[in-house]
């Protein structure tokens, strides 16, 4: 029996149950609980629960209405990245047909000179399937991906070449923000593999060259009175970033709000840092402590805050 990550399982000879997080060999699966502890085990010792959805708002590609354009559309194949509904340490990967034609389309994973089919089928006009499935633990150890596209209409149309596509994610590639995708009712990040053709305006290039650039002036908004630097707050991508990741994040953050409060004139300003293990806490009082434009800082309202923020009075 094969199961896929992301599944919901229960054990057989105990009182306990989670998803499925690691697939670790053909017999083996790691299975996480409410306590957040992955626990290895043979897939003869689980069961499936059945009526738990892995994505309840996620529908299935077949019975998904066909999208009907008023034009034909050429363009528009994606592969979309979706955190899992129930476990945000899985990925699931999704291919996204907006285009006016009929796709076959093929997945091969490789990883260490070994290839892997992952998925072969059809993909109508204005659907959507799941291809592949990945977990977060090991982002460094996620395979190359390699997409194949064959595209079909009965319209009389021009032959369009078959289309190929190789990508190796990333933490960097989920660097922007979330958007809502619409096919399935989630959002994630999208990966356009079928590129508009770049047009180039000969007559704009021709006068760059003649006309003078003049330099942008900064525009420093008005930040908050109280920055919020809890990383889920800054980025939609904080499960794929490292330790070193976050923190980089979250410093610059507060040296980029802390500058802004001081061109706005600011009185005072709250950095909300949270109290954890206390390294972000320490950069911060430590760059504040040798500041010159600092007065002084000290917790901030700690019946609200607890040791979790600073508040900075500047001179």
């Amino acid at each position: 029996m094969k199961y896929q990550l992301g599944e919901f399982v229960r054990f057989i000879d105990e009182k306990r149950e989670g998803f499925i997080t690691k697939i670790i060999a053909d017999d083996m699966v790691g299975v996480t609980g409410d306590d957040d502890f992955e626990i290895p085990v043979m897939i003869t010792n689980i069961t499936r629960v059945h009526g738990h959805a892995t994505n309840p708002t996620t529908k299935d590609s077949t019975t998904q209405e066909n999208l009907v354009p008023t034009t034909f559309v050429e363009k528009g194949i994606f592969i979309a990245a979706v955190t899992d509904a129930n476990k945000g340490s899985i990925v699931h990967f999704y291919a996204i047909n907006e285009t006016s034609y009929q796709l076959s389309l093929s997945l091969k994973t490789l990883l260490k000179d070994n290839y892997k089919g992952e998925f072969f089928g059809e993909l109508g006009s204005g659907k959507s399937v799941k291809l592949h499935s990945a977990s977060l633990a090991e982002l460094d150890l996620w395979p190359s991906f390699n997409v194949q596209v064959l595209y079909y209409t009965p319209l009389n149309k021009p032959l369009v070449k078959p289309l190929e596509y190789n990508i190796k994610f990333k933490s960097k590639d989920f660097a922007g923000s979330k958007q809502n995708i619409n096919l399935i009712k989630l959002n994630g990040w999208l990966f356009r593999i079928d590129e508009p053709e770049l047009i180039l305006d000969a007559q704009k290039i021709k006068e760059s060259f003649f006309k003078p650039s003049e330099p942008e002036k900064p525009i420093i908004g008005k930040p908050a009175k109280e920055i919020d630097l809890h990383i889920e707050k800054l980025r939609d991508d904080h499960l794929f970033l490292n330790k070193n990741e976050i923190l980089d994040i979250q410093l610059n953050f507060f040296n980029k709000n802390l500058e802004a409060a001081l061109v706005h004139n600011f009185e005072s300003i709250v950095f909300i840092h949270g109290a954890g293990n206390g390294i972000l806490q320490h950069h911060i009082h430590k760059v504040v402590s040798k500041h010159p434009q600092v007065k002084t800082f000290m917790d901030a309202q700690k019946e609200k805050f607890g040791y979790g923020a600073t508040k900075l009075i500047f001179k």
